[in-house]
């Protein structure tokens, strides 16, 4: 398996830490409004990431963190008359409504920043102790020429950066270049040993990163965004106060962009994940996204989600008439599966293993015995899902109205339809079974056969 390492601007074979382990963190949400599709880019291309991990047989501890004191935090607690707590605890739970409604894994460990301030203080402590840090009127900062290696994550050299750094009125910096590791606040601060006061949010990741996965890790990820300052600090003050390597291997994706803009809140250019999934379901919004490299920027447009949904609905809608589709066969024996490993071998080329998966609907269409059960395989390796929508009472009510008016019949459920399809091919009637069957597909109900019998799900 090989993928690009930002940190050497080159793609490498992958090799774990240990053995069959791997450890993989990646930056989370700060929580104080909608995740938008920018988030849902970065998350669904980390989530395919843990499940190919998984699928390719490694035994993967994944985290992620939870921003939950943070300046945006606390204006929008003061413009909304709440505590700090309430508007975290509030927009953490919309997140993982999102994430879960976006069909992403839940990660093994998420920790929240609030509940790792004893890991942080220590650490800086740890870097104050060892030189690399200083603290100045209840702030505590980081020496960044004392780090060579400083901007190489980012190729920004030193002397680059610092023609452009400036100190702030009210911050006792001994360099510009240097970064906050704790802020003094009297009024929504921690205890420290430094006066009342909150984290910078670069240690925040370095601290949680360290007490849950250890000093060195395999895999760091995000949006291509945080490469510079986020990343770049975090890689400065982990090795720094640890004294090792922090990363192997730094994973970065590309941007969303409207109108060549990246997507983002600042700029006031977003779409929710909730107003998306109003329009396009999480299979539709996740094939748009996989459809482009994960490194590459991705343009958003209505075209561009349709042409998504027309996709998903021509590979999961695919046939799994053979009895073969429920059985437990080996699947790594086939050419197919064979050619999406090297597709997501090679940098997880998400767009050439879509293409696979698309041969495989195609050949279940023909009935090609194994091409279904390989098919879906290999989906929910991505992270589709084949779970037919809900439908209320009062949809099914009017799809059965539709149904029996066009049929002039009086079915009282869909399964009495799909019995009295099953009793025409008993019967060979194979034109009333297939007229029942082109009526339910132009009101959105797919029937699925195979050797169990025959189950009904709603189109993508």
């Amino acid at each position: 398996m090989r993928l690009y390492n930002t940190y050497t601007a080159q793609v490498e074979e992958f090799k774990p830490i240990e053995d069959n382990k791997v450890k993989m963190y990646v930056c989370g949400p700060t929580v104080y409004d909608n995740a938008h599709l920018g988030h849902a880019r970065c998350y669904i291309t980390w989530d395919v990431l843990y499940r190919y991990l998984k699928f390719k047989g490694y035994d993967v501890t994944y985290c992620r963190n939870v921003t939950d004191v943070d300046d945006k935090i606390l204006k929008k607690a003061e413009k909304e008359g709440k505590t700090p707590e309430e508007v975290s605890k509030y927009w953490y739970n919309k997140f993982s409504e999102s994430m879960k409604a976006l069909n992403n894994l839940k990660p093994d460990i998420e920790p929240f920043a609030t509940k790792t301030l004893g890991e942080m203080i220590s650490m800086n402590k740890d870097l104050i102790e060892k030189g690399f840090a200083y603290e100045a009127d209840g702030d505590v900062y980081f020496r960044v020429k004392k780090f060579p290696k400083y901007g190489s994550l980012s190729g920004q050299p030193i002397d680059q950066l610092e023609s452009g750094a400036r100190i702030e009125v009210g911050e006792l910096k001994e360099d510009p270049l240097d970064f906050a590791l704790w802020k003094k606040d009297e009024k929504f601060g921690y205890n420290s040993p430094w006066g009342i006061g909150r984290p910078g949010w670069h240690i925040e990741c370095s601290a949680m990163s360290r007490k849950f996965l250890g000093k060195t890790i395999d895999i760091h990820a995000g949006g291509a965004d945080l490469i510079f300052p986020h990343h770049e600090n975090e890689i400065a003050q982990s090795e720094c106060a640890n004294g090792c390597k922090f990363v192997n291997y730094w994973l970065h994706n590309g941007f969303v962009t409207i109108n060549k803009e990246k997507m983002s809140k600042s700029l006031g250019n977003f779409l929710t994940i909730d107003d998306l999934l109003k329009n396009y379901d999480s299979n539709t919004i996740r094939f748009f996204i996989l459809t482009n490299h994960y490194r590459m920027p991705v343009e958003f447009s209505d075209d561009a989600l349709q042409a998504a949904a027309n996709g998903v609905k021509r590979m999961l809608n695919a046939k799994a008439s053979h009895p073969d589709s429920t059985n437990n066969i080996d699947i790594s024996q086939y050419e197919e599966y064979k050619q999406f490993e090297e597709a997501m071998d090679d940098d997880l080329n998400t767009s050439k293993a879509l293409a696979v998966l698309f041969d495989l609907a195609n050949k279940a269409n023909k009935d090609v015995p194994y091409a279904y059960t390989i098919l879906r395989k290999l989906a929910e390796t991505l992270g589709f899902t084949f779970e037919k929508s809900a439908l209320s009472e009062e949809e099914i009510k009017n799809i059965l109205n539709n149904i029996n008016a066009e049929l002039k019949s009086n079915y009282n459920s869909i399964e009495e339809i799909i019995d009295q399809r099953n009793s025409a091919r008993a019967d060979k009637n194979w034109e009333m079974a297939d007229q029942i069957r082109i009526v339910l597909d132009k009101y959105g109900i797919v029937l699925k056969d195979s050797k169990e019998g025959t189950i009904w799900e709603t189109k993508a």
